[in-house]
């Protein structure tokens, strides 16, 4: 069966599974890329028709997709590019919770709603005077860990703030396993899904540099992550209280993909020092063969681009699509 929605977004991040789903459910399909890759999108039959345009002239087309009954699916390259200003002001309805890319953008409204959410949070410092290192000090928007470091003691930590952008957070550094884990916030179905999780692979940190390189954060990629079944409860709950506390704190429902971003130590406690609230691009490890725990709730695997393709779907058969946009 054909939809008359089309299915859009950036050309990067999650593109091709979000894409690949949409058409594979019977979605028409646009991609808005950079002249720079716009030759690689190209090549990919599943996607219908692909649009030239530089991420801070992305506004100029929303006539055009609302016209052509668009609904438009963000995730991180969107985030870090465009901003909140152009998300607010982009009038194509988005799959997903638009009021997050808001909070997104600045660390302490993330840890903040973090901690309304009732969710164990590393530690933070005010200012490098209060801090008790070994910490990370990280900058916002969605730039994959790029510019992140770390500081074992207070006078590299001011040295290395003198130099930073003012929109910084100063958290305690975790010793742990990183675990990045994927929810799928179901308006349709009234659940939260516990979808995968990930790991992240990032330059000089997972490298082999041997002690010739400063740690660095830039993600590189992914690997698959399964978690012990004796965690899955607790990260439901998890995933189960972020959702509703953006609901009380923004008077939008979490909608569609989002991810916790914990470390998990030897005693098993899990803490979330970040999220992201929509598509990670985690989510990739799994593309075209579906992640661990879907099969939980359906009759077969799916990637998370199937997922979204499914509840965008289900909405447009029960004229429920104001349901699952924003």
């Amino acid at each position: 069966m054909t939809y008359e929605v089309c299915i859009a977004t950036m050309a990067s991040h999650t593109a091709l599974q979000i894409l690949k789903a949409a058409k594979k459910a019977g979605f028409r399909t646009t991609a808005i890329a950079t002249p720079r890759v716009e030759s690689f999108y190209r090549r990919f039959s599943f996607i219908d028709k692909l649009i030239p345009t530089q991420p801070d002239e992305i506004d100029k087309l929303a006539p055009q997709l609302v016209e052509e009954n668009t609904v438009f699916v963000p995730h991180g390259s969107f985030v870090e590019y465009c901003g909140p200003r152009k998300a607010e002001s982009f009038e194509v309805p988005f799959f997903g919770t638009r009021g997050l890319i808001a909070v997104e953008a600045f660390q302490e409204s993330k840890m903040q709603l973090l901690r309304e959410a009732g969710i164990p949070t590393p530690e933070e410092y005010e200012s490098a005077e209060t801090a008790k290192p070994p910490v990370i000090v990280k900058f916002g928007g969605a730039k994959g860990g790029r510019g992140y470091f770390i500081a074992s003691d207070r006078k590299t930590l001011l040295e290395r703030l003198a130099n930073a952008p003012k929109n910084v957070i100063i958290q305690q550094y975790l010793v742990g396993v990183p675990a990045y884990i994927h929810y799928f916030a179901s308006p349709l179905e009234n659940r939260v899904e516990l979808f995968g999780a990930d790991i992240r692979y990032e330059s000089n940190i997972d490298g082999r540099v041997l002690g010739f390189a400063e740690p660095s954060f830039t993600v590189v990629g992914n690997r698959p992550l399964v978690l012990r079944e004796s965690l899955l409860p607790l990260l439901t709950e998890y995933g189960e209280a972020f959702a509703n506390a953006v609901e009380r704190k923004l008077g939008q429902r979490m909608i569609g993909p989002f991810c916790l971003e914990a470390i998990i130590d030897e005693e098993m406690k899990v803490r979330v020092f970040e999220f992201s609230g929509r598509i990670v691009a985690g989510t990739n490890v799994y593309m075209g063969v579906g992640s661990p725990y879907s099969v939980l709730y359906f009759d077969r695997p799916m990637d998370m681009g199937e997922r979204i393709a499914l509840e965008i779907k289900k909405a447009v058969e029960r004229n429920a699509l104001e349901m699952v946009t924003t």
